[in-house]
């Protein structure tokens, strides 16, 4: 099969006819072999209805339903799960991705061998609310990264197949796919400007909490990818740093201690200097990030069940 459609949505009953169309339209004026994989992200309107009413018009539109909502991240893990295509395209079901970039973006992967084709949308139609925490996040994210890509979080994206089975999306992640994919090993990344359309049904997802919850993701990509298989490199070099200050300070304290009774000056009782405390926090706080680091050292940082998602249906 040449394409995977992966299409995650959260009541977007209205658009889905017309975006399936427009991809069907697009595939077969390209001869290409596809499926699409409607993600339901536990919708509450009919959405579901809908995609099984496609699903019966059309044996290339396959569905999965999650009881609740879980999240885009979650929609993603598990329709790359499902996929079988050599190139997987990831739209979102709003409409404001256009199908007609899919065989520009089929062609650099093949043809250029990349890895992985992030969409910009150069020219946006969404509120300054929204547009504005965007350029802050790319911003952090090419500095921490080093990916030099305008637009992380485009929902228009390509790949190779084994990138999409190897990479794990959760959380918030989703934003960061292409640094998700650089840590694993896929550095062919490249960009391409895409169509942003107006959005025609329906009303933006984008709150608040995702702005915090972005960029707490962010920190936990950054750490995972540096640190993920070796923490004590993290948190026992600090802890080690830390120890180490607090001894050095209580040494010194003890030391000026036996210089000033050697000269028989005054002198103050250790426990009566406030250095003798930080000492003391600096080598309990350095012991305790010394034990974290050799604890995480033992624990898997996958824990089976992190992924498991409740679906209710699923169309094959």
């Amino acid at each position: 099969m040449d394409i995977s459609v992966v299409v995650p949505l959260f009541n977007e009953d209205e658009s889905l006819p017309e975006l399936t169309a427009w991809i069907d339209k697009v595939m077969v004026e390209n001869s290409f072999t596809y499926e699409v994989i409607l993600v339901d992200d536990g919708s509450t309107d009919k959405s579901w209805d809908v995609i099984e009413a496609l699903r019966a018009n059309n044996p290339a539109i396959k569905g999965i339903k999650f009881r609740r909502n879980y999240g885009k991240s979650a929609a993603l893990n598990v329709g790359f799960e499902a996929t079988q295509g050599d190139i997987v395209i990831t739209m979102d079901a709003d409409l404001q991705d256009s199908p007609d970039e899919i065989p520009e973006l089929y062609r650099r992967i093949k043809d250029e061998k990349l890895d992985l084709v992030s969409g910009w949308k150069k020219k946006r139609y969404d509120p300054i609310t929204k547009t504005i925490p965007t350029k802050l996040f790319n911003a952090a994210t090419r500095k921490m990264s080093g990916i030099e890509l305008n637009d992380f979080n485009c929902g228009l994206k390509a790949y190779r197949c084994d990138v999409v089975k190897t990479i794990e999306v959760y959380g918030e992640m989703h934003r960061y796919i292409p640094v998700i994919a650089k840590w694993a090993g896929f550095s062919k990344i490249a960009e391409q400007v895409v169509e942003h359309r107006a959005r025609k049904y329906g009303t933006t997802k984008f709150g608040f909490s995702r702005f915090i919850n972005g960029f707490l993701d962010l920190l936990s990509i950054f750490f995972v990818g540096k640190f993920g298989k070796r923490p004590m490199h993290f948190f026992g070099s600090l802890g080690v740093l830390s120890f180490f200050i607090g001894i050095i300070m209580s040494l010194y304290i003890l030391i000026e201690k036996k210089i000033l009774i050697w000269q028989g000056l005054a002198y103050r009782d250790v426990t009566q200097q406030p250095l003798f405390y930080l000492s003391l926090v600096a080598i309990v706080v350095g012991s305790q990030m010394f034990l974290a680091g050799f604890i995480a050292e033992l624990l898997s940082r996958n824990a089976p069940e992190r992924n498991q998602y409740l679906i209710e249906k699923e169309l094959k």
